[in-house]
């Protein structure tokens, strides 16, 4: 039901590229996946991530308890029915969304309990009712309840949500039954190099089928995001798949693949999407901006995704001037479709050997610049 298979490791790098086998898809990894967090990946129907080519995708299990509740989508038949996606998911457990409810939740040793964003009414996530509610999700990967702190955060504090995840790692571990479903641990510590290294101990120990590098990518510098990594990837078993929760800007996806990571997620592409911002092969494009309110060129000349083949940086502006809907949908299925295809190039970098030299081109062109 589940499989991973390393294919091929860099001789420049820690990269590699593999094979993830799950019950709806085979994944080439490293893999990035675009957030669904409502079972929707905003302004793109499944029909246009399968045309992309995306086999994987991510939902989120607070939002999906709360609305519209786990028991409903377990009646259509699981995500998957629900949604109309055919490929694989991948659903949070919802920790970060919780915990970054400061002023609505209070943390216990038995859980969580926080009051919904929706409507303040009263909820309480074990790990053990955060299992019961993803398995009944059915989603090909769940996570398990972990402690997500900000950054910085004290050093005791640290210790006590890095231990306090894994004793709910375990929890999860022991209450978690569903066969066609693989869980993954979560590795936390903030920017302690001693915590991360406990983390990854104590949740390989516990034998996941996986593990995430969770905790990253909330507001540390990116130069101590990649020490972390560089701290925390070495300790993870090399036959199992490693996924940095929460990342998607083009630089981390090279910088994290170099690092030995296999999966990403990030709502930054749709994000900056719909507020008007494409990536491009020659860096990011504003659309918004007036000096292309004339330009009748494509919005990357070097794409042949259907945006950039059929419209150009004029209509673009004018759609989201205008405030039309079709301005969202045309940006995000570029953005998706840019990453998509990075993906495909670092892959191919991979295994051609030519990673570093290609790294240091994208930076340049995109970043203009040498240096990233």
């Amino acid at each position: 039901m589940f499989q991973f298979t390393v294919e091929h490791k860099s001789t420049e790098n820690q990269g590699r590229c593999g094979r993830l086998v799950t019950p709806h898809s085979r994944i080439e990894t490293p893999v990035f996946m675009p957030v669904g967090t409502q079972a929707t990946v905003k302004t793109m129907t499944p029909e246009s991530l399968v045309a992309i080519g995306f086999p994987i995708i991510l939902s989120n299990t607070y939002h999906l308890y709360l609305r519209p509740g786990h028991e409903i989508v377990a009646e259509a038949g699981g995500l998957h029915s629900f949604m109309n996606w055919p490929g694989s998911i991948l659903t949070d457990s919802g920790g970060f969304q919780v915990f970054s409810l400061s002023a609505l939740r209070k943390v216990e040793e038995d859980g969580v309990v926080f009051r919904s964003h929706i409507d303040g009414s009263r909820h309480f996530f074990t790990p053990e009712r955060v299992m019961e509610i993803e398995m009944a999700l059915g989603a090909d990967i769940a996570m398990v309840l972990d402690e997500c702190l900000p950054y910085p955060s004290p050093y005791e504090a640290a210790k006590a949500a890095q231990e306090r995840t894994t004793r709910w790692a375990r929890r999860c571990r022991e209450r978690h039954c569903k066969t066609n479903q693989a869980l993954f641990g979560i590795v936390q510590g903030v920017t302690y190099p001693d915590l991360r290294e406990k983390s990854a101990k104590e949740l390989v120990e516990l034998d996941f089928p996986g593990y995430a590098v969770g905790g990253l990518s909330v507001g540390e510098p990116k130069p101590l995001m990649y020490e972390m990594l560089e701290i925390t990837v070495p300790m993870l078993p090399e036959d199992k798949p490693r996924y940095l929760m929460g990342v998607g800007s083009p630089d981390t996806l090279w910088e994290g693949v170099a690092r030995g990571i296999d999966m990403f997620d990030c709502v930054f592409p749709t994000r900056i999407a719909r507020n008007g911002t494409a990536m491009t092969s020659e860096g990011r494009v504003i659309v918004r901006d007036a000096k292309y309110a004339r330009d009748f060129s494509p919005l990357d000349p070097n794409c042949s995704c259907p945006t950039c083949q059929q419209y150009t940086r004029a209509y673009l502006r004018h759609l989201f001037k205008a405030g039309e809907v079709l301005g969202l949908i045309l940006l995000t299925y570029h953005n998706l479709y840019f990453l998509h295809t990075l993906m495909s190039q670092i892959r191919r970098a991979l295994r051609e050997g030519s990673f570093e030299q290609e790294r240091r081109e994208f930076f340049a062109r995109y970043y203009k610049t040498t240096e990233k």
